[in-house]
């Protein structure tokens, strides 16, 4: 009997855990491959590669982000071939399983919950043509009655057979997020998170663990992710894997951890502060709401002011980005609560920022209790609010124009010292300047057509003259040109802004004064050893209306005409500059 098992991942770097596991759990007795797809591969494509397969069994696992293309796709097989077994098992069908067994008749089977011992008996069972009677945590029909037969107890995860030592998952390590999980579980309660339903945190064997991990770098693996709920639930065990991490990793790796902030201790921060690479680690920290009120209604238990002592440390350490998130539509936050608690969050600078949208996934207690803070939500996945009784779905469009900017102004770090410059000087507040720029893009239709990288400079500067004073539009202008040439690795071929303030005769003289006398522009700059034919090649020279170098080194506009020369040099920039007159008087002379 030839099983698949199978998932849409959202993109091809995405690789689905679960299904391994099965795989590794079942494959001794039966013959089970595995295949991915992406929720953006065409339908036909999908069931004609399952087809050409030729399964008795296929298994699909469901998620939000895919269960409307697996339901599409195992439709079409189910008319190709009736005779054709599909269960299908994950998160999505898991918690309303009754649902889908009655929307959906295609499907034959469900997996409720942990499938590893479920999915192996519900084989034999098929296998042997025995009764399904037996296989606990299976939803199936009987007559037309839907049957749930009771869940099992959980699989003792130190049994667990690894999931990836599979040839085929070999050749793709490099090109992929790895997922790895060392425990199940979470210690919490949050009432919008999956995670609160199972109490309690199981662990898989260390030593098997660390194993894995030898093998997934040996074999190319670039990116580790661990899917652990809470990875430094255990102080003793954290610090065992960091310190293993940072022993054995090969250079190049990086390892991704969703840790909680708050309840992690300085000496563990101070530890990798000191120890960790740089850029070996890399944090993801649930924030959501910096709001008391809510964080209870939601049974969030969070100490924020010990939250922002970890991110500070870690930050002040330099050695591990940290991407926060928070959620928009929790019960009881404002669209002023949300801004308090954006502008909490942001005034951490987290190297990133992710701003998302409650869900009301199904079995959660938020879902279950909507109706008390009058939600009103999606019917389909994701289960996206539209409102509830103190947000309305103006102010979510709201929200939503600042995700939209967030993402491309701060996350993708293009214009640091531009958007800090903005956010510190031209508004009130962080979120004020997001929001109304966000609002500026979408009523120009920015978001309805592309953009290069020249444009989102372009588009930033337009909002602020259209909002500030001419000069905070000069001084974000000269902000705006000096990330554009930083960011290069070369000498560009062009700008983002609209010509030059400087004639090409004028550049000209310029350069010729600093070939004779290159100490004009920068005591150091005589130390290069350029020719003439090496200065127009390799470097750029702008016009400021500030001292830029001052500005870098205190964060204070002195207003002063200035000639900054841009030195491209293996791949980096350097800085050199001079008062502008300075050097017009030498052109003169």
């Amino acid at each position: 009997m030839h099983t698949v098992l199978t998932s849409l991942n959202a993109k091809y770097i995405h690789t689905n855990l679960a299904i391994r596991y099965l795989k590794a759990y079942a494959s001794e007795e039966f013959n089970v491959s595995i295949t991915e797809y992406t929720i953006k591969d065409p339908i036909m494509n999908i069931v004609t590669d399952l087809y050409k397969r030729q399964p008795e069994v296929i298994g699909f696992s469901c998620y939000i982000w895919n269960i409307k293309e697996s339901i599409e796709v195992i439709k079409m097989l189910k008319k190709i071939d009736p005779q054709l077994v599909i269960i299908v098992g994950g998160p999505e069908v898991t918690y309303d399983t009754k649902h889908w067994m009655e929307t959906v008749p295609e499907i034959d089977f469900i997996s409720i919950g942990e499938g590893e011992a479920t999915f192996k008996q519900f084989l034999q069972a098929i296998n042997d043509k025995s009764s399904i009677e037996e296989v606990s945590g299976l939803a199936y029909r009987d007559d037309g009655k839907i049957i749930m037969n009771p869940q099992r107890n959980k699989i003792d995860l130190k049994t667990l057979p690894s999931p990836f030592n599979f040839k085929e998952d070999l050749p793709h390590l490099s090109k992929r997020v790895t997922y790895i999980e060392t425990s199940r579980g979470c210690p919490f309660s949050c009432q919008f998170c999956l995670s609160s339903i199972e109490v309690g945190v199981r662990y898989f064997d260390r030593e098997k663990i660390k194993e894995d991990i030898r093998h997934l770098m040996r074999n190319g693996a670039k990116t580790i992710k661990f899917v652990d709920r809470t990875f430094n639930i255990s102080r003793s065990y954290a610090l065992e894997m960091f310190q293993f991490l940072i022993d054995e990793h090969i250079p190049g790796t990086v390892f991704q951890f969703e840790i909680t902030a708050d309840i992690m201790r300085p000496e563990v921060i101070q530890f990798l502060n000191e120890n960790a690479p740089e850029g070996l680690f890399r944090f993801e920290i649930g924030v959501q709401s910096t709001n008391d009120e809510t964080n209870e209604l939601v049974k969030r238990k969070q100490n924020f002011n010990k939250l922002t002592r970890t991110v500070s440390m870690v930050k002040e350490g330099g050695k591990i980005d940290q991407h926060l998130d928070l959620i928009a539509g929790l019960p009881e936050e404002d669209y002023h609560s949300f801004r308090q608690t954006f502008n909490d969050v942001f005034a951490l600078r987290p190297e990133e920022l992710q701003l998302g949208f409650l869900k009301m996934l199904r079995g959660t207690g938020l879902r279950l209790s909507a109706d008390k803070h009058q939600y009103i939500f999606m019917d389909t996945p994701p289960y996206e609010i539209l409102g509830n009784n103190v947000l309305s779905f103006d102010d979510i469009i709201k929200i939503k124009q600042v995700e939209d900017v967030l993402e491309k102004y701060w996350n993708d770090h293009r214009m640091d010292e531009t958007i800090e410059f903005i956010v510190c000087e031209l508004f009130d507040t962080p979120f004020d300047f997001f929001q109304q720029f966000g609002s500026y893009w979408e009523v120009h239709d920015w978001s309805r057509i592309g953009h290069q990288l020249e444009d989102l400079f372009y588009r930033l500067y337009e909002f602020i003259k259209a909002s500030s004073s001419k000069q905070s539009a000069q001084l974000t202008k000269d902000l705006l040109t000096y990330d554009y040439l930083r960011l290069q690795k070369h000498r560009p071929r062009k700008s983002w802004w609209k010509g030059n303030t400087l004639t090409k005769e004028e550049q000209k003289q310029i350069y010729k004064v600093i070939l004779q006398t290159p100490e004009t522009i920068g005591g150091n700059f005589s130390k290069q050893p350029l020719l003439e034919k090496d200065l127009f090649k390799h470097t750029r020279i702008e016009t400021f209306t500030f001292d830029l170098e001052h500005y870098l080194k205190k964060k204070e506009i002195k207003l002063q005409e200035t000639l900054v020369l841009f030195y491209y040099k293996n791949e980096n920039v350097q800085l050199y500059s001079s008062p502008l007159d300075e050097i017009q008087k030498k052109t003169r002379s």
